[in-house]
């Protein structure tokens, strides 16, 4: 089925109003872009906090209505509902029917990490093979694939653990695909915590495909603080924050992992392993200072532009 797309380029400040009034003509769905992402000075916008719709200052943003709508109509509509609309910021263009999805699945190609991890997307059967660890994701709208350097960053150093009976704590879990493979590598439960709720929906569904949902338990950060989970667990896992962890790993952001060092140390056993990441280069030096305080054996890695920090947590 084909759409009709309308675009209109506006500030920062007119994004509600027009998103409303686009709304309210029966647009099916509004995506947001940088209007200037050609330009040098292109400001990269990363993972927004709860509630949170950080833009950039100039925006591209795309509607969708039915193929048969009148565009006469609707542009006279629009200009009602936003007097200050020019005609000519207006822009119409058909847009032919695509399995989205699938087109997506096409472009994610199985990845390995490490000595034997590999992650899959679903719809690609993986080898029988024993000397290799798979994990097979359907990311959905959460953060996590592998493909990015935070991510393969992690999965590599997972890969390079002990991780048969142990605990794992996931802070910024996404996907989940660090816990689920933590838990293919030999992990005996793992904790997985978002501030995103879809995330722990994607998490939830993604264990249940590799068939570790019985050893993940998802939470929300308030609930992880208070260990009472977002969702049931089995009875041995019930409160599995009372206890720190075996081994600790966080994949967010610079800002929330220096104000979250006291948390995380808190949530690492004594000599446990911990990693973070989701830093760019540049950015290390600051939280090298600030993990120092409660952890040990302190090293970086890179890859591309970003920084993997891992140590182990001090007796």
């Amino acid at each position: 089925m084909p759409w009709l797309e309308l675009s209109l380029t506006i500030r920062a400040e007119q994004q509600p109003r027009v998103e409303e009034a686009l709304d309210d003509l029966g647009s099916l769905s509004v995506t947001l872009q940088d209007a200037d992402a050609e330009t040098p000075d292109e400001q990269a916008i990363f993972e927004p906090g709860v509630g949170e719709l950080p833009l950039w200052p100039t925006i591209t943003l795309n509607a969708l209505f039915e193929a048969d709508t009148d565009r006469r109509g609707l542009a006279e509509a629009l200009g009602d509902l936003l007097p200050w609309l020019e005609p000519d910021q207006i822009q119409f263009r058909d847009v032919a029917d695509e399995d989205w999805e699938r087109a997506w699945m096409d472009q994610f190609k199985p990845m390995p990490f490490g000595r034997r991890l590999w992650i899959y997307p679903w719809n690609i059967e993986p080898p029988a093979d024993e000397d290799i660890v798979v994990v097979r994701l359907d990311p959905g709208l959460a953060f996590g694939s592998g493909t990015h350097p935070t991510t393969a960053l992690c999965l590599a150093w997972l890969d390079s653990l002990d991780l048969k009976g142990k605990t794992v704590t996931d802070f910024g879990c996404g996907s989940g695909i660090l816990a689920i493979a933590a838990l293919k590598l030999g992990a005996a439960s793992a904790v997985g915590v978002d501030n995103d709720p879809q995330a722990l929906t994607a998490s939830a569904d993604n264990a249940e495909r590799n068939q570790v949902a019985d050893r993940l338990t998802v939470y929300l950060p308030e609930e992880f603080a208070s260990a009472a989970p977002a969702h049931p667990a089995p009875a041995a896992l019930a409160h599995p924050c009372a206890s720190p962890a075996d081994v600790f790993i966080a994949n967010i952001l610079a800002g929330p992992l220096g104000e979250l060092a006291p948390t995380f140390a808190a949530a690492a056993k004594p000599g446990a392993p911990f990693a973070i990441s989701g830093i760019l280069q540049g950015q290390e030096d600051e939280l090298l200072a600030r993990y120092a305080e409660w952890f040990d054996e302190l090293r970086v890695d890179t890859l591309e532009d970003w920084v993997r920090i891992s140590g182990k947590r001090r007796s």
